[in-house]
């Protein structure tokens, strides 16, 4: 019972969003094998390598083996150890590793269905998520939302610097890189909700670069995007000040739908619906718009959006009550 209670500490860390050991679809579940496979293995071998290194030790009686013994005997943990061995271990990892790894290779379906397309763009420190579609392309940022019980592939970039797109529970991650298209499938076994954080540093926020992932059941995330591509409703004349604010300080950096076409930072056209603020930063809750604005360089900083010392503390908090406002 103190062994297991021992363990116990250990054990929790297995669980969580961003856990590779508690799979939510089958490129995970892939790699969790694989996982608990490698585990197994390199355990015996250990345990095998330590008592050889033990049995070395212990005091032997005899006669004493000639030079020519000696080469014999050391040529074969050469020929064992160094190269039987580590070959038969790489050939055992390809074996289990390759099938894999094609999971997650956006190869043609064997009902000749085209899995759907949802485009990720890393830039410092925050994530574009674009959905084209006939219907009209729909854009959101550090929220993304996904069918679930269905394959999507994964068409990602980087906009400045080299990240990773990787949601730990639904498979591998994949590099983003300026100026190059990677692709990647995933699909979750049911709906649900997920972690997934950058996986390649790049730069002081790094660790602080969070996507929500969510997975939906198919009409739900149709209802999603279609909720999405309807115009915005009609401005409240209670927010006027507030979209005059926004218009005259952030619509050249940020794009609202219906209002402004920035392209620098974060669409808000969805902002309060979205669970976080500042990629993983802060919850969405009432009131968390306008602390960001007020202290967004001291909880991330080095973000590109500047500080707005210039703005009143009245001003940024009828700005951050609009903003949460802005819902499909």
């Amino acid at each position: 019972m103190a062994t297991l209670g021992g363990s116990l500490p250990l054990l929790a860390a297995c669980g969580g969003d961003h856990s590779i050991l508690d799979p939510a679809g089958p490129a995970a579940q892939d790699v969790a094998w694989l996982w608990w496979g490698m585990l197994v293995a390199f355990t015996l071998i250990f345990a095998v390598v330590v008592g050889l290194w033990l049995a070395a030790f212990r005091p032997r009686e005899g006669r004493e083996r000639s030079e020519a013994e000696q080469r014999r005997l050391g040529l074969r943990w050469i020929l064992g150890g160094g190269i039987l061995l580590p070959g038969v271990v790489v050939l055992g990892l390809l074996a289990f590793g390759v099938p894999a790894g094609q999971r997650l290779l956006p190869l043609p379906l064997p009902d000749g269905e085209t899995p759907r397309v949802i485009e990720v763009i890393g830039h410092q420190w925050w994530w574009e998520v674009r959905y084209p579609d006939e219907a009209g392309e729909v854009i959101t940022a550090n929220h993304l939302a996904m069918p679930a019980g269905e394959p999507v592939d994964f068409h990602v970039t980087g906009a400045d610097v080299i990240h990773a797109f990787w949601v730990p529970r639904l498979g591998g991650k994949i590099d983003m890189i300026p100026g190059r298209v990677n692709r990647i499938r995933l699909e979750a076994d049911e709906p649900g909700v997920f972690g997934a954080q950058c996986a390649e540093f790049c730069g002081s926020q790094h660790a602080h670069m969070r996507l929500h992932v969510e997975a939906m059941a198919p009409e739900a995330f149709e209802a999603w995007l279609a909720a999405r591509r309807e115009p915005p409703p009609e401005p409240v004349d209670d927010h006027a000040p507030a979209r005059a604010t926004f218009a005259e300080h952030c619509a050249r950096c940020h794009r609202v739908a219906g209002l402004s076409e920035g392209d620098t930072g974060p669409d808000l056209s969805d902002l309060g619906a979205r669970a976080t603020l500042g990629a993983g930063v802060l919850p969405m809750e009432e009131g968390a718009i306008a602390r960001w604005l007020a202290e967004h360089q001291a909880l991330k900083p080095g973000n590109r959006m500047p500080s707005h010392d210039h703005l009143d503390a009245e001003a940024l908090e009828a700005l951050g009550a609009w903003l949460e406002t802005l819902r499909p």
